[in-house]
């Protein structure tokens, strides 16, 4: 056993290396951060490389700690594992407190047994003396419940010299005054102990102008009227700490802040998910882990807020609860709720307790039951936010989120064991995903698994899959249905609505505009609502101030309630009819996709530019994405090809190229079902851009193909388009002579059955492909007649990529530095249009003009910018091309 409660064995390595040891110690079975370890071990003084240091006090002290306990990393620091004597301690402790006294004065007689001399002996800095101090006041309270449980067996006859040392050594210490006053009045000694209290109260009155507390004074009152009562009646409430238990150590650590605040009441309140998030959970471990703490007792109470069937508490129900626990004689419990209020207050003031309250219903079934002073500690679980309570009262709001999803599998490991996860993989992979860091869920799921030895995991998920929460419904008044409608049963009729209704919205979250063309409902009423639900923690809002409900919430939502067809459409036609105007805004020379009228009482997001139609795609996409992969599973192929025609600049111009094959691919298929040849040509080309820019080269070549056969087939103008893809795809594969000759294809064709924009498209590709392949006047020719035609529609995008080409041009004929310049006014475009895939091909393009004339660090800049994009958007060919064309130019220039 790691010994930390006396001196602390110089056999563990030099101080340092015990300090760190002692600061994993006392926090043994929890992650203590490295930032942490740092300020416990070094103070003010880490080291210049202090993470290394500790790392290395880390593996030297692994080497000499005993078996029966480990350091092991965890994600962000370092846990103490196995047995240590303080956790021992606190854990006989917690027993004891839960027990009847004569195995109370065993368990805590057992806990101090494990103290010898002054903790932490031997090491030295502020922590480790804070630290210190804290634990020598721990020991005091196991010694005072030790004498509490001792006098509860009527053995205060034996206490009496020890309790008297302990009263003269701390005269200002009340508890330790009243069991002195217990302990004489045991021993036949009533009049002296009555004369000790007047001592007492003359010292307390005279030297610091204060009567004793409440406490005492009961004390000294029972004593007049001869039934005192003994320190059994010290509350000890709390159910049993749940076992196993995982993560929350930002919660834990907040509470234990919260708490060293002393600013009063603290509050648990699940904002991300309704019941069965944990909120019980983790306050129960919090109490008993600091039960040391709160010495005069700890009182708990459900008070029902969210039971089905059942009405919350009354306080004053509640009250005379509380009262009975502290002693009080039934009869002389007040019948009115504020005396009673009044009274208990009375009596927990100057004593430090805990007062758990679990499920709150609303802050006024709360109020009453609050203690006076903030030698109390008041913990409040509750499905709502209880914002009274933080306003008025100085409550620290704690919002309880899902575990994450290492926390998620180490929990369902500890119930099932390694091995059953093991054996299964994926199942158990897929019943994972399905909890979604779900406490309850987790807790069912392993109950059920449990219960059911021959069940395989592969099997278990099939029926999640089929039948979702229902499949662990083994008990209807414990299981998800049950606590999910529970909360549920709490809204209003128009909150149940709008609620049933965020289960039906397409996509992981909403947003304000969309919700409201969702619900039918004016903006400002939303919004209203949607505060109103997030206050039940059936629905949170993300930090993009969007809506979002944890998957298994959205699924007991949707079965709620029947299919609103009205509102489905109105939204979807919505996201359809703005994305079809983000369209317009972002590039409003390309044709987008027609559409039938909106639904009745839909309105559109206001896009008043570039700038808010691409914020609005940036918030929407994937909800857009979403409504694509509904459309193409419910065959509605119109519906997928006006979605993907309607974000193929934006998506192609952010770079998002996986994205943008998904689309096509699903684009083309939906095309075979449409009359228009138009369509299945134009899908055909944007696939076959798509895996152009993937470097899938076949493939890409075979969809252009087909998509230039079906062009010439229908004599459509789109075999431009076709031919300018081509050209690109041949260019690919390194042969920019086949490349060229596309583009003069584009050109011819775009002369004939094109528009102005596809000219100039066409004329820069042909300017392109020819300085490329060496023929410089040509080239210029053609990218400045472009470039006037750009410029006459004030088509900005097509302006960019000519400027790039007439770089290009430049660079070739030697002309860097005007080259340079053509190369920064592209980028300049691009940057201001906001087409960041596009820049990455403009930066690479002007490093080797920096190059060529000698600066060097200038051209490692922009490769390195280019790589970067590169990178970030997916383009492995050209991100590893460009890395060794990098590495080559930094070292033949070093």
């Amino acid at each position: 056993m790691l010994r930390v409660l006396g001196e602390v064995s110089a056999e563990l390595g030099p101080p340092k290396q015990r300090c760190l040891l002692a600061a994993l110690a006392v926090d043994a079975g929890r992650v203590v951060p490295v930032d942490r370890l740092l300020d416990r071990v070094w103070g003010d003084a880490v080291p210049l490389r202090g993470r290394e240091t500790l790392h290395s006090y880390v593996s030297r002290a692994r080497q000499v700690i005993g078996s029966d306990v480990a350091i092991e990393r965890r994600s962000g620091g370092y846990v103490l594992t196995g047995s240590v004597d303080l956790q021992r301690s606190r854990e006989l402790g917690a027993r004891a407190r839960a027990a009847a006294p004569a195995e109370a004065a065993r368990l805590f007689g057992e806990a101090l047994a494990l103290w010898h001399g002054e903790p932490l002996a031997g090491i030295s800095g502020e922590w480790a003396d804070q630290e210190r101090d804290r634990l020598v006041l721990e020991r005091l309270a196991l010694v005072h419940d030790l004498a509490d449980a001792r006098l509860a067996l009527g053995h205060g006859g034996r206490l009496v010299a020890e309790l008297s040392a302990a009263a003269a050594e701390r005269p200002w210490d009340e508890r330790i005054a009243g069991q002195h006053l217990l302990a004489l009045h045991q021993a036949g000694r009533t009049a002296d102990a009555l004369e000790t209290y007047r001592r007492v109260r003359e010292r307390l009155v005279e030297e610091l102008g204060v009567e004793p507390g409440a406490a005492l004074r009961n004390l000294h009152a029972l004593l007049l009227a001869g039934t005192p009562q003994p320190a059994a009646a010290v509350p000890r409430h709390l159910p049993a700490a749940p076992t196993p238990f995982v993560g929350r150590a930002e919660e834990l650590e907040a509470l234990d802040a919260a708490v060293d605040a002393s600013t009063g009441t603290v509050v648990i309140s699940a904002m991300a998910g309704a019941g069965g998030i944990g909120k019980t959970w983790l306050a129960l471990h919090w109490a008993h882990a600091r039960a040391a703490r709160f010495p005069d007792g700890q009182l708990f109470v459900d008070l029902l807020g969210f039971t089905p069937d059942t009405e919350p508490l009354d306080p004053a129900g509640v009250l005379r609860g509380f009262l009975d626990a502290l002693g009080v004689d039934a009869a002389q419990v007040p019948a009115e709720a504020h005396a009673r209020a009044a009274l208990f207050r009375s009596l927990v003031a100057d004593r430090r307790m805990l007062v758990l309250l679990d499920n709150a219903a609303a802050a006024d079934q709360v109020v009453p039951l609050l203690p006076g002073t903030s030698t109390c500690t008041v913990l409040v679980t509750s499905r709502r936010v209880l914002p009274t309570l933080v306003a008025r009262h100085g409550a620290h709001h704690l919002g309880l989120t899902t575990l994450a999803a290492e926390e998620a599998r180490t929990l369902l490991a500890q119930r099932l064991g390694p091995a059953c996860l093991a054996e299964e993989p994926e199942a158990a992979e897929d019943l994972l995903d399905w909890c979604r860091g779900f406490p309850l869920a987790l807790g069912l799921l392993a109950g059920r698994v449990l219960t059911n030895p021959g069940l395989p995991l592969a099997e278990l998920a099939k029926e999640l899959r089929e039948l979702g929460a229902e499949a662990l419904d083994d008990d209807p008044a414990a299981g998800l249905t049950a606590v999910f409608a529970a909360s549920e049963q709490a809204l209003t009729a128009e909150q149940r609505r709008v609620f049933c209704l965020l289960g039906q919205a397409p996509g992981a979250d909403i947003g304000l505009a969309a919700a409201a063309n969702l619900t039918g409902l004016t903006t400002a009423g939303t919004a209203r609502v949607l505060r109103e639900l997030t206050t039940t923690s059936l629905v949170h809002q993300n930090s993009r101030g969007r809506y979002a409900m944890h998957d298994l919430v959205r699924e007991h939502a949707a079965k709620t309630a029947a299919p609103d067809t009205r509102a489905s459409r109105r939204v979807r036609d919505f996201y359809l009819h703005t994305a079809r105007l983000a369209a317009q805004r972002f590039a409003p020379v390309q044709s987008t996709a027609d559409l039938a009228p909106a639904a009745e009482g839909v309105w559109l997001a206001d896009l008043p530019d570039a700038t808010a139609a691409v914020t609005w795609l940036d918030e929407e996409f994937a909800v857009l994405r979403h409504l694509l992969h509904q459309a193409a599973a419910d065959e509605r192929h119109r519906t997928v090809w006006q979605i993907a025609w309607n974000l193929r600049t934006y998506v192609h111009r952010q770079g998002q190229y996986a994205e943008d094959l998904e689309m096509w691919q699903l684009a083309a298929a939906a095309t075979l079902h449409l009359p228009d040849p138009k369509d299945r040509v134009r899908s055909h080309f944007r696939l076959g851009r798509a895996f152009v820019q993937l470097n899938r080269l076949d493939e890409a070549s075979t969809a252009l193909e087909q998509a230039l056969a079906q062009a010439q087939e229908h004599n459509l103008g789109e075999q431009v388009l076709v031919h300018c893809e081509l050209a690109a795809m041949w260019e690919g594969r390194g042969d920019e002579h086949k490349a060229l000759s596309h583009a003069h294809q584009a050109l011819t064709a775009s002369r004939t059955t094109g528009g102005e924009l596809l000219v100039a498209q066409s004329l820069n590709l042909v300017g392109w492909y020819a300085t490329r392949t060496g023929d410089h006047d040509l080239a210029r020719l053609h990218c400045e007649e472009a470039l006037t035609l750009y410029r006459k529609h004030d088509y900005q995008a097509g302006v960019a990529n000519t400027l790039d080409s007439l770089g290009h041009v430049d660079h070739q004929t030697g002309r860097h530095r005007e080259a340079i310049t053509r190369f920064h006014e592209s980028i300049a475009v691009l940057r201001e249009l906001g087409h960041h895939a596009d820049i990455a091909d403009v930066v690479e393009h002007l490093a080797p003009a920096h190059a060529a004339l000698g600066e060097h660090e200038q051209a490692e800049a922009a490769w390195t910018e280019a790589l970067t994009l590169y990178d970030r958007f997916g383009r492995t060919a050209d991100a590893t091309r460009l890395r060794t064309q990098l590495a080559n130019h930094t070292r033949n220039n070093r």
